[in-house]
């Protein structure tokens, strides 16, 4: 029964891909939208009913044997314990949410089958990724995800420019992935399996423990392949650029999917990098950099989803802070809440763009709030969460992660909370600048202007209100989350007690966040300040809009080397072995053009050749015996 179940959870999505490539565009856009929907619909009550009734100790379900070489033996199965049930849960369910969304998003697109054949297979290799039972079987749901982010980023491929972010996207996850299978090699290699009972067992027993440089080569090439999917300096800038995809896939690898991955796979394997905190340190290190670096880009975008874009890999830093820190818990507490306000905010802006007749720049928005009040409101809550004002969930998940940061790293949680207050003001700039003051659209624009329908805002105020109450799951001094995650980690995180110094912290992070906020109230409602026109952009802000430049800086260190190798190679190198090999050929063929003349048919000649070869065979012989 369970083993069936299974299989239904997993291959669901999997038969909602296939409908839709073969039949989707046969059966029509409706059909083709409501069967890719309950695919994913049917796994999250398959989710639902594993949750309820979950055990402490889960035991792998094998599906079947996969591979066998000399003592390193491999099945390919699933693991159903607390955290990957966590993980589908909002995986599925906020996926079925950016399913039915989509319907009528995408509705007027022509290949909108194709679309939802898409969004199926990411969902099947989404669950593949989380409920593997060993590291093999993630890996496969790793490069899954990854291909699927690059057939949605680039859906609309008549625009060159999408190709190429979706190419980007798949080269830079490639990078990453590299390190990660280079962790499994080093981990197979030091404990004959990848299995991760198998793994957890024998780390926790201590074998291998003595050996901490490969320990650590392992966990910090393990951490490289997050890097890539989680989008951490230096493998980030892919993301942004994903926006060039529809505003549900933005919805759908932004909040609950893709780059959740890398913290996904941390917080599984956390008994390993508890044995290495050297690179634990880094991680922390560069999570909380890549937080303040994201975050300081986004105080200046125009795109209203580019601003998105920045916060999540912002976000993303203040997790991966939370995995260095060793508080995997408090991480996988802001990935969910995350999932509810950024899923939000993500469909939320789809709202606002399709309104707009996909304009995306906030500089021509302005003066929505009462014309599209669902879609305001929401993602008002939705930004309130992720600024950290209370009683909303982000408060809980980031108050969290900045007291931890607090206790065991003061710079770090400096770092951490100058993001936080700049994440408050760039996200209420979005707030301003799209729904208050007067409209700043065309006149067409202004006529057409109107609510989003009831498919694309329900989901919209089901994420609202999970962005109002997502904070419950884990409240100071009485975490049902750090209860629930117990058996999945090795070492349990020490809740702080709550005295003088930590309400303290909480009161500097809301007034932070306020800071940000009013400061945000200021320009661009009290000044009505418009940002202004791309070229007219100077001074640091110029190089914030810029993106620091690191674009150019990979193109300047790494592209233009290789294309002036491979222009070496082909202008140069190529034709050099070209003239090489011909020159070969034509001697050879001098020497056939000459030989065939011997070759004239006179039979006087052959026989004066005879001659003179018989009398030089003589005079060798006569020589020979008279040296001899």
């Amino acid at each position: 029964m369970e083993k069936n179940l299974v299989l239904l959870l997993l291959l669901t999505p999997f038969v909602g891909f296939l409908f839709n490539v073969f039949f989707g565009k046969k059966a029509g856009k409706n059909i083709s939208g409501i069967v890719g929907t309950l695919a994913v619909t049917v796994s999250f009550v398959i989710s639902v009913y594993f949750f309820m009734q979950i055990n402490e100790v889960a035991e792998p379900i094998k599906l079947f044997d996969w591979m066998s070489v000399s003592n390193f033996k491999i099945d390919f199965g699933v693991l159903l314990d607390r955290l990957s049930i966590l993980w589908l849960l909002f995986v599925t369910g906020i996926g079925s949410l950016i399913h039915l969304y989509s319907i009528s998003y995408m509705h007027d697109d022509e290949n909108m089958h194709k679309f939802f054949a898409y969004l199926n297979l990411f969902i099947f290799f989404m669950i593949t990724l989380v409920v593997g039972s060993n590291l093999l079987v993630m890996f496969i749901g790793w490069e899954g995800v990854g291909l699927c982010s690059y057939l949605l980023i680039g859906f609309w491929y008549k625009n060159q420019d999408y190709n190429d972010a979706a190419k980007k996207a798949f080269i830079m996850n490639r990078i990453g992935d590299l390190g990660f299978l280079i962790g499994i090699f080093i981990l197979a290699s030091l404990f004959s399996t990848a299995d991760f009972t198998e793994l957890k067992e024998l780390i926790l027993g201590g074998t291998q423990n003595g050996n901490v440089f490969w320990l650590s080569a392992a966990t910090l090439c393990l951490f490289i392949g997050a890097t890539g999917k989680s989008a951490q300096l230096p493998l980030y800038t892919w993301l942004p650029d994903a926006m060039a995809g529809p505003t549900p896939v933005s919805a759908l690898i932004h909040a609950a999917t893709m780059v959740t991955a890398g913290i996904f796979m941390i917080t599984r394997m956390n008994f390993l990098f508890d044995l290495t905190p050297f690179i634990s340190n880094i991680i922390a290190i560069i999570g909380a950099v890549t937080a303040l670096v994201a975050a300081s880009i986004g105080l200046v975008q125009n795109d209203i989803k580019k601003v998105l874009a920045y916060s999540t890999v912002s976000q993303l830093g203040l997790m991966f802070l939370a995995l260095g820190l060793g508080a995997y818990n408090v991480a996988v507490f802001h990935v969910i809440t995350h999932a509810f306000f950024k899923a939000c905010l993500f469909l939320g802006s789809g709202s606002v763009i399709h309104a707009m007749h996909h304009e995306q720049d906030m500089r021509k928005m302005g003066g929505l709030r009462k014309i599209m009040p669902i879609t305001f409101a929401t993602m008002l809550i939705a930004t309130l969460a992720i600024s950290g004002i209370p009683p909303f969930s982000g408060f809980f998940s980031k108050d969290e992660i900045l007291m931890t940061a607090f206790h065991f790293n003061k710079p770090l949680w400096v770092i951490a909370s100058i993001a936080s207050i700049m994440t408050a003001f760039y996200m209420f700039r979005l707030i301003y600048l799209t729904f208050f003051k007067d409209f700043r659209g065309t006149e067409e624009q202004k006529h057409h202007l109107h609510e989003s329908p009831s498919l694309l805002t329900f989901p919209l105020i089901v994420l609202g209100i999970l962005s109002i109450v997502g904070g419950l799951i884990s409240l100071p001094g009485n975490s049902w989350l750090n209860h629930y995650l117990e058996p999945i980690l090795a070492n349990k995180h020490e809740e702080h007690h709550f005295g003088t110094t930590e309400y303290s912290l909480m009161a500097i992070a809301v007034v932070g966040g306020l800071i940000g906020i009013g400061l945000a109230y200021s320009k661009y409602i009290k000044q009505a300040f418009v940002p202004k026109s791309d070229n007219e952009i100077t001074g640091f802000s110029k190089t914030l809009y810029n993106k620091y430049y690191v674009d150019e800086f990979y193109i300047f260190l790494i592209v233009k080397p290789l294309n002036g190798l491979s222009n070496f190679f082909r202008e140069t190198l190529e034709p050099a072995l070209g003239k090489l090999v011909y020159g070969f050929g034509s001697v050879a063929n001098g020497i056939g053009k000459q030989g065939k003349k011997v070759q004239s048919g006179s039979i006087g000649l052959y026989l004066f050749a005879f001659v003179i070869g018989v009398c030089a065979i003589i005079i060798y012989l006569f020589l020979a015996q008279k040296i001899a």
